[in-house]
């Protein structure tokens, strides 16, 4: 046992178990983890190897004699009627029938209903209301004329092997004694991960996937790699969740049955789970819209009525493509069905983990240490659900303005999820604070930088950021596989050296490199990585035929024939080759001939013909939003954009420095800085 082990044994007895004892006996008994751990932390909460090999012991007589699998019910009925009175491990759900003016339960995997419960078991333990318990029972037969009318099984004792009342106080004083590192610890070896294993930031993403158990009608993506663990914690770990593996489904099934007026999935579990996104589809025509309105405001209409519920809903599943493909030439909500790929859909997201950063999950990834019983940790969750944390970020900090109302929710509850799993106490810093709120603009500008790829300038605010109420510092969040504020760097550039922003053949518009390469020779031109495509060579080639013909204009110290030229083009966003690259090309030779870089953070745009006359802009807005992205802070535009600009949002045109060029002339002197 290690410190973390000794200290969780002392200020936690009883309700923490070693991990490998589950994995030992889970492999062999069908049985769900949260029974399993709750029977391994009465047998075998201890340090003393020959007592745990006793309790273990224990545990597996018990489930084995005492266990009811469905398909032996009607067996173990028969052992109830002949002997008179038999033990059992079952699901109890009570209700209250209020005809009889009695509590009869309903026995899961037995398979009988209405069976008389005691009020002092109700009393004692009122989560048998709430969903049902798993409990050891004594059940006895009892046949005569009066059970016509009720249940001739009776319940003779319960005792609950699941956590029946939580004392959120206990956690609350545990926890102080306990540090941030050690706590984020307890919880990862919890939920059976050895958090050794993990880097630091990989075990904020782990803690992430808890966020939908403790926070109400919070949204979670995860998709990655295969064989990472995405979907483990929603199957195994609570017995308040459940997956819905990938398929078919109904809105009666999720939201509410009209024909018999009970409410779906939403409404019996705190978290709904769909494993799988990519063969997620709905029988019912307005299945996406009615999940769409579910998780914008946590309730839905159906029929006459307006219902709530309070379900987290998490959608998980595989990336096939790497991450760096991806983000070039596609986005990262890519594998989800085709009647998802909506940006009203995807906006109603609080959070998107990058799974592809979580390792794929190998043996010594997960923990023999001890960590809390599972039912344990699950109650303390949802309990957790009933407390709100969101106004911890306006003690600190106020939120940029980039941030729309949505971005702004989401951004909260990410944060009021982390400190609930952190900081339960509430005894939280500016510092743990500011952690928090860091990790939370991450996973939500993840999902803008998506929608603005889906959904153009509607979606151009992307730039979060957050100001110290103290300092008024403003900070800002990049996402990490962007990469898009490198691209073009600060400090001036080698000659010949140019950034343009142009719509490639994939109908999408990214930043491109010219890079030129003079050699003395005969004026051969000489071009490469331009793409395959005739009409991409044919502008490169009016550069430099313009080029040639006006060489003159420009300086005449310029000589064409004795020199060979070679232009290489890198797309950097995987958009594609593009046709709009002439009057690129033009100022790409000009200024390596010439030994001259062109303006520092500078991105050209606009094209031209061979005989100098300015190709009008396709979209201004969207190819400023991508230069700004790319980290240009210079702009050279053709005046007959002007007409453009009220289409460009002012905070947006208000970043660059902008010039204007009126013909190609024009134009390599003001890339160049000459007056």
């Amino acid at each position: 046992m290690d410190v973390l082990d000794l200290k969780l044994n002392e200020v936690f007895p009883g309700k923490v178990v070693r991990k490998d004892l589950t994995k030992l006996i889970k492999e062999g008994a069908n049985v769900p983890v949260y029974v399993l751990e709750y029977l391994l932390g009465m047998y075998c909460a201890t340090s003393n190897e020959d007592e745990i090999t006793e309790g273990v012991k224990s545990v597996k007589k018990i489930l084995a004699e005492n266990y009811v699998r469905p398909d032996e019910a009607e067996k173990v009925k028969s052992k109830i009627k002949e002997s008179g009175r038999y033990s059992i491990i079952d699901k109890v759900t009570v209700r209250l029938n209020e005809k009889k003016d009695m509590y009869v339960a309903t026995l899961l995997n037995l398979g009988i209903k209405d069976v008389e419960v005691s009020a002092n078991y109700v009393k004692e333990f009122e989560k048998l209301l709430a969903g049902g318990i798993w409990c050891i029972l004594q059940i006895e037969y009892n046949f005569n004329d009066d059970t016509k009318f009720h249940s001739p099984f009776e319940i003779q004792s319960l005792k609950p092997i699941q956590m029946p009342n939580m004392d959120m106080d206990e956690v609350f004083e545990g926890r102080k004694k306990f540090t941030k590192e050690e706590w984020i610890d307890v919880l990862l070896r919890s939920v059976g991960m050895e958090p050794e294993q993990f880097k630091y930031r990989e075990k904020w993403h782990l803690l992430a996937r808890m966020i939908p158990l403790c926070e109400n009608n919070y949204n979670l993506c995860e998709l990655g790699p295969r064989g990472t663990g995405k979907s483990h914690i929603y199957k195994e770990i609570s017995p308040n969740s459940i997956l819905v593996s990938g398929g078919q489904t109904t809105v009666a099934n999720l939201f509410y049955n009209m024909a018999s007026k009970t409410v779906g999935l939403v409404g019996l579990w705190d978290v709904v789970a769909f494993d799988e996104v990519a063969g997620i589809s709905f029988k019912d025509r307005d299945g996406v819209q009615i999940m769409k309105d579910f998780m914008a405001s946590g309730s839905f209409a159906r029929g006459k009525d307006a219902i709530s519920a309070n379900a987290s809903m998490v959608f998980v599943g595989n990336i096939n493509q790497s991450v760096e493909t991806l983000v070039k030439t596609s986005h990262l909500f890519e594998p989800f069905p085709e009647t998802m790929i909506d940006t009203a859909f995807f906006d109603r997201f609080h959070n998107y983990i990058p799974g592809w950063e979580i390792p794929k999950m190998r043996p010594e990834y997960f923990t023999n240490k001890f960590g809390f019983i599972v039912d344990y940790l699950a109650e303390f969750l949802r309990e957790m659900r009933k407390r709100n944390f969101s106004d911890s970020i306006t003690k600190f900090f106020k939120l940029g303005s980039n941030l729309n109302q949505r971005d702004v929710i989401a951004v909260k509850k990410t944060v009021s999820g982390m400190l609930k799993l952190l900081f339960p106490d509430e005894k939280y810093t500016i510092d743990n604070v500011k952690e928090c709120l860091t990790y939370a603009l991450e996973t939500r500008r993840r999902i803008k930088e998506q929608l603005k790829k889906l959904g153009g300038m509607e979606f151009y605010d992307v730039h979060f950021s957050y100001i110290d109420n103290e300092s008024f510092d403003e900070f800002f969040v990049s996402v990490p596989e962007q990469g898009g504020n490198v691209l073009i760097p600060e400090g001036v550039g080698k000659a010949g050296h140019i950034y343009t922003v142009a719509r490639g053949d994939s109908d999408m518009f990214g930043v491109y490199k010219l890079e030129l390469q003079i050699l003395d020779g005969s004026g051969k031109f000489v071009k490469t990585g331009a793409g395959k495509s005739v009409n991409v060579k044919e502008s490169i080639n009016t550069g430099f035929n313009y080029f040639k013909a006006n060489a003159s204009r420009i300086s005449a110290t310029i000589k064409t024939d004795n020199k060979d030229f070679m232009i290489h083009i890198i797309d950097l966003q995987g958009a594609g080759a593009s046709d709009e690259l002439s009057l690129t090309t033009l100022i790409t030779l000009c200024s390596g001939i010439l030994n001259k870089p062109i303006q520092e953070q500078m991105a050209v745009i606009g094209s031209m013909t061979l005989g100098g006359t300015i190709a009008s802009l396709d979209n201004l807005a969207n190819t400023l939003q991508v230069a700004c992205d790319a980290g240009a802070r210079k702009i050279l535009l053709p005046m007959s954009s002007v007409s453009q600009i009220p289409t460009v949002p002012a905070d947006l045109f208000s970043k660059f420095q902008i010039s204007f060029y009126a013909d190609p002339i024009d134009a390599v002197f003001k890339a160049l800085g000459v007056s």
